[in-house]
Parts: structure tokens; C-alpha cells; sequence
């Protein structure tokens, strides 16, 4: 490993804010931070030391983002997500979309449940391209520290996953199911249960 870290073309040395990008006046946002084009900031968000912001990106009211996290271009983070210290986000995920929350009524039809949590991804948290996590419905969807999750993956409301767990491309993870530390799948989906 040491000899591909001597030939790895970092991605993380721009600086400053390209034009283009939307940023309210109550932004708390470091000068090491780079603001991609056609990035759109909301209001209340807070922005660490070196972080970086790819362009294209969209981050919601009240987002909290730690030091030194990445997040690729096309990235969407929805209202009130907390993001921890060295974090990597990859093109197109979405982060803290509504959990799949829908009530049957008497005529057969079926009305949306308010899906009022949030999702925390702790410090040291990877997060692949085109990966779903959904917020809670009350509480939090919980992505622990460490974990690791490859692309096209579904994490469902209130799942929780333990620290330094890598799940694989395409899986799914089922509505408040946990996941123990140091889980190891992929290619599968786990349902309501504790592993």
C-alpha cells in the first residue's frame, strides 16, 4: 500500500469558492474550504476545516459537516444531516432522504407517514456512489464510525450501522434493522432484526 499512496494524485488541494455557488450570509464556512460551481448551500449550515465541496452539490438547512470530509460532485445532503471529521461522500448518493413511511386507509389508499428524523454519519465514514440513506422517521438513521458502504447500496429509516461494518454494491438494508460492529455483505438485505 505504501508504494500506491506514492503514486496517489490527491483530490483535495483546491481552494476557495468558484463562482456560481449559492451561500447564505449565515453559512459558517472555513477559508481552507473549497465550494464547487453550481454548488447550492442552504441556510443554518455549518462547514468545517478542509472540506471539500464538488461542484454541483446541493446541502440542506441546518447540514453540519466536520473537517476534512469530501463530497464528490452531485452529492445531495437533505435538511438537518450531521456529517463527522474525514468523511467521503461519492457522486450522486443522497443522504437523509425520506424513509419509505406510508399508513393504509380505509379506501385503499395510502397516506405519508412525516419523516421528521435526520441521519448522522460519524467520523471516518465512506459513502459510494449513487447510495441511498434515508432519514429517520423519529430519531436518527445512524451510519457509526468507520463504516464503510460501496455504491448502489439502500439504507433504509432508522437502520443503524456499527462501527468499522463494510457492506458491498447493491445491497439493502431494511427499516430499523442494526448491524453489529465489524459486519462484512453485500449482494443481500437485511430485514428488522439485529445482526
Amino acid at each position: 500500500m505504501p508504494t500506491l499512496l506514492a503514486f496517489y494524485d490527491k483530490v483535495n488541494t483546491n481552494q476557495g469558492i468558484e463562482e456560481y455557488t449559492s451561500i447564505p450570509d449565515d453559512v459558517i464556512i472555513d477559508a481552507s474550504c473549497y465550494i464547487g460551481s453550481f454548488t447550492y448551500i442552504s441556510k443554518g449550515v455549518k462547514i468545517g476545516k478542509d472540506v471539500k465541496i464538488f461542484p454541483q452539490s446541493y446541502i440542506g438547512e441546518n447540514v453540519e459537516i466536520g473537517d476534512n470530509t469530501i463530497i464528490f460532485p452531485g452529492v445531495k445532503v437533505y435538511r438537518d444531516v450531521k456529517i463527522g471529521n474525514n468523511c467521503t461522500i461519492h457522486s450522486n448518493a443522497v443522504i437523509g432522504s425520506d424513509g419509505f413511511g406510508f399508513a393504509p386507509q380505509a379506501d385503499g389508499s395510502f397516506k405519508k407517514i412525516p419523516q421528521t428524523g435526520n441521519v448522522i454519519l460519524e467520523d471516518h465514514v465512506e459513502i459510494g456512489a449513487n447510495t441511498v440513506i434515508d432519514r429517520a422517521s423519529i430519531g436518527s438513521t445512524l451510519i457509526k464510525k468507520g463504516a464503510k458502504l460501496d455504491n448502489l447500496i439502500q439504507i433504509a429509516h432508522n437502520v443503524e450501522i456499527g462501527e468499522n461494518t463494510v457492506i458491498a454494491a447493491q445491497a439493502g438494508v431494511s427499516g430499523s434493522t442494526k448491524l453489529r460492529k465489524k459486519c462484512y455483505g453485500g449482494r443481500t438485505s437485511w430485514t428488522r432484526r439485529s445482526y
